[in-house]
């Protein structure tokens, strides 16, 4: 939002500086983002007199001009303006001058065997207006030497504020006027709209269809207008904000939409076919905007009509073919109230932005139609002549009183702020709030202009805002051992901790987009008509992720398109299987690509180059169900993997019927719909779904348990089914004494000649660690005797011989 300051003293009365008014906006909330002084800019060009002005001898169109520019001798300057001629006055930029329209340092040149000691300037090369045909001519009485930006009076800062979406108030100088009055900056300057007279009754109607997001719409006929040119102020106002003057009648518009944040819309009368009708497009209707493009609109588009076609599309942009120039004498003047969540619709589908566009999506004062309308009105008048019908308003101006109860208290109890309720009540009122009660209670009615305004907490937040947040005391924690309580959660914890152990591991954080295409939502278990997002911001975002897995394997393929193939990406975010809260989890992702196995062991000189596969997958999941506190010994891996997975070269872990993660390599099928090159290996482990430590440890371990006596290892080969998982092996033979057995690997697995075609060899090593004594060979052959027995128990299995 720009403005200047000169136009914000037309809204607000009193005795302050430019420094004055960005140090206020910057404490309410409003951030200065730009001061963009011109005085500043310009302040090295002077009023000169012309002298004399001949033909240059070696050029046709240049003259060789001497200029007295007020300090002592005149000066020679060549220059190529037709209308530079002896006797007229002129701005002038002596050498070390930057010229802002030419982007360059004047020096001391020569020109074709002249030398030309400084530059007579156009109005273009100083970057007031685009007429770069001739240089400035000036008035006879223009002070010769005088600065020129003080002579003009364009000492006049133009301010850049950011407006938070909230504060759709703040984007009319009236409204940011208001808050700073409301800190004690000056005076709100309130001047009351008057109606003005319709001389005759509207011969345009307008119809609200029943199903058009439009809940009221004012018009009113102007005959007789002239337009053109509207004048200087006008002009200078919208160019200092960096608006293009077009014609008297857009001006006007353009004027009241950065004044009072009210978008109007003008047809010309005379280019309508009838009355008005504001309904949804249809399929096959298109509109050739003001803009010059064209625009094809559906029954998601709200537009207006009239007998023959559309001719805007409602809050967003008016038509080229019914808009004013120079011709129109007949005028429109709309001023309708759009739904917000419709236009923001209608300009993301279109890729079309517009000031109009930008103010209806936030919400605008509701109770400023008419008013805005009859303002309007007034500067057509005075402007452009013209005799006005009467006002048309179709539809009704929606009734926004709410009132809100807030105990005075509330205020010091959320933010520590100490204000009595006198001061608080008189915030609120020079906000333009309604205030009743008294005795610490009182009931507050907000203004129709702050439609953001839904509870206490808010008006808390209005009267911190102005009082100043440099009242708010700062208060040191109490050094005593009970006021320091741990503030993050279990899963807050769990998912810094995931992060850690993944970047450690040589994974790359990303960050993904929270929704997916249709197809890649169905692809990994979503696409569920309760996940579809009702208003997307893209056509290919168009669902809530069930998966972080299809953002990072885009993410991957953007890298390995870009000669970065060996890639390893994580994210920890939120994933959505339903549309409750207890179908939405916090999940830890991972995915590597080609040869970027854990550190660095993928690619080497030494060595053929290796590449992912599941079992690096399996590692990183394990990683971070370790650093989250996941019960790792405990876990259960089964072959169940999703279908996004490869059959057989994937894997899920449990704890019983509590699925915790998955992992392995991609289905070549669904890297192909996500137009992904292999090989892609990845998991995901729902951090919600890890147990809960416990409250309090019954026995608490020590964190290095270290042994006398020397670790005995035994290899066992087994014999079984090809359909018994290795890991039912290892948990058999790891049960068998938990406290001697430290560890049960598997380190080899055969098939082949001497087996049965429907049998394999699982060979594993176990570990024994005696704490008491050392093992004899008796207790160590009866401990394997058990591990045999054991194993063949519960999996059928045999020794192999």
């Amino acid at each position: 939002m720009k403005f200047t300051l000169s136009w914000l003293r037309e809204h607000l009365s009193g005795d302050y500086t430019l420094d004055d008014v960005t140090g206020a906006l910057n404490r309410i909330g409003l951030e200065v983002e730009g001061v963009e002084d011109k005085a500043a800019k310009l302040r090295g060009f002077t009023i000169a007199y012309v002298v004399s002005a001949v033909q240059h001898p070696n050029a046709d169109k240049l003259r060789v001009c001497m200029v007295d520019t007020g300090t002592g001798e005149p000066v020679q300057v060549v220059c190529g303006a037709p209308n530079a001629r002896t006797g007229m006055k002129s701005v002038f930029s002596p050498p070390g001058t930057y010229i802002p329209g030419k982007d360059i340092t004047l020096g001391i040149g020569t020109i074709r065997g002249v030398e030309s000691r400084g530059m007579l300037c156009s109005a273009a090369e100083l970057q007031l207006s685009e007429d770069h045909d001739g240089i400035l001519d000036l008035p006879e009485d223009a002070p010769v030497g005088a600065t020129y930006v003080d002579w003009i009076g364009l000492d006049d800062p133009v301010i850049e504020i950011a407006v938070t979406p909230n504060r759709a108030d703040a984007l009319g100088v009236h409204g940011i006027a208001r808050d700073l009055a409301a800190a004690g900056l000056g005076t709100l300057i309130e001047a009351p709209i008057a109606p003005v007279a319709g001389l005759y009754p509207c011969p345009v109607s307008v119809t609200i269809a029943e199903d058009a997001p439009c809940p009221a719409f004012a018009l009113r006929l102007i005959r007789g207008v002239k337009n053109g040119p509207s004048p200087d102020w006008v002009q200078a106002k919208l160019r200092a904000i960096g608006l293009r003057p077009i014609n008297a009648l857009v001006d006007i518009t353009n004027l009241l939409t950065f004044d009072q944040n009210r978008p109007l819309h003008v047809f010309d009368a005379n280019k309508v076919h009838g009355n008005l009708v504001v309904r949804r497009g249809r399929e096959g209707e298109s509109l050739l905007a003001l803009d010059g493009k064209t625009y094809a609109v559906d029954e998601s588009i709200c537009v207006i009509s009239d007998d023959r076609a559309v001719e805007s599309l409602a809050g967003v942009m008016g038509g080229e073919e019914s808009g004013c120039d120079e011709a129109t004498v007949d005028v429109l003047v709309e001023s309708a109230l759009w739904e917000p969540i419709n236009i923001a619709q209608t300009g993301r589908k279109l890729g079309l932005n517009s000031d109009a566009r930008f103010r209806f999506e936030r919400g605008i004062d509701p109770a400023f139609t008419v008013p805005g309308l009859e303002l309007a009105t007034k500067l057509i008048l005075d402007l452009c002549g013209g005799e006005p019908s009467e006002v048309v308003l179709a539809g009704t101006i929606p009734d926004t009183t709410r009132v809100i109860d807030l105990p005075l208290e509330l205020t010091e109890k959320l933010t520590g702020l100490v204000a009595d309720g006198d001061e608080q009540v008189a915030i609120l009122r020079r906000l333009g709030f309604s205030v009743e009660g008294a005795a610490g209670m009182v009931a507050v009615t907000p203004p129709s202009w702050r439609g953001d305004i839904e509870g206490k907490a808010d008006l808390v937040e209005e009267v911190v805002r102005i009082a100043g947040l440099d009242r708010v005391p700062s208060l040191p924690f109490p050094r005593d051992e009970t006021a320091r309580k741990p503030v993050l959660t279990v899963l807050q914890l769990r998912t810094r901790k995931a992060k850690r152990a993944l970047a450690a591991r040589g994974l790359v954080e990303a960050v993904t987009w929270s929704f997916v295409p249709k197809a890649q939502a169905e692809a990994f278990g979503g696409g569920k008509p309760e996940l579809a997002l009702a208003n997307p911001i893209a056509s290919d975002l168009s669902d809530m992720r069930p998966s972080l897995l299809p953002g990072l394997v885009r993410a991957a393929q953007a890298n390995a398109d870009r000669g970065f193939g060996d890639v390893a990406l994580f994210e920890v975010g939120q994933v959505f299987k339903g549309d409750r809260p207890q179908d939405q989890f916090i999940a830890a992702t991972g995915i590597r690509r080609a040869f970027a196995k854990p550190f660095g062991a993928g690619r080497h000189w030494s060595g053929k180059a290796v590449g992912v596969d599941a079992f690096d997958a399996k590692a990183d999941a394990l990683a971070v169900l370790a650093a989250a506190g996941a019960p790792v010994a405990n876990l259960q891996i089964s072959t169940d993997a999703p279908g996004w997975f490869h059959p057989g070269r994937s894997g899920t872990f449990r704890l019983g019927a509590n699925v915790i993660g998955h992992f392995g390599e991609l289905h070549p099928s669904v890297l192909e719909a996500l137009d992904s090159e292999g090989p892609l290996v990845g998991f995901e482990v729902l951090l919600d779904r890890i147990p809960e430590p416990k409250a309090k440890a019954t026995r608490v371990k020590p964190l290095l348990e270290l042994s006398a006596f020397q670790p005995v290892e035994r290899d066992f080969a087994f014999v079984v089914a090809r359909s018994v998982a290795a890991g039912d092996l290892v948990k058999a033979a790891a049960g068998v004494d938990r406290k001697l057995i430290t560890a049960v690997n598997v380190f080899d697995v055969y098939e082949g000649p001497g087996i049965d075609a429907a049998a394999k060899s699982v060979a594993l090593s176990v570990t024994l660690q005696p704490r008491e004594k050392t093992l004899t060979d008796a207790e160590i052959e009866a401990v394997a005797g058990k591990i045999v027995a054991e194993v063949t128990k519960k999996t059928g299995a045999t020794l192999r011989s």
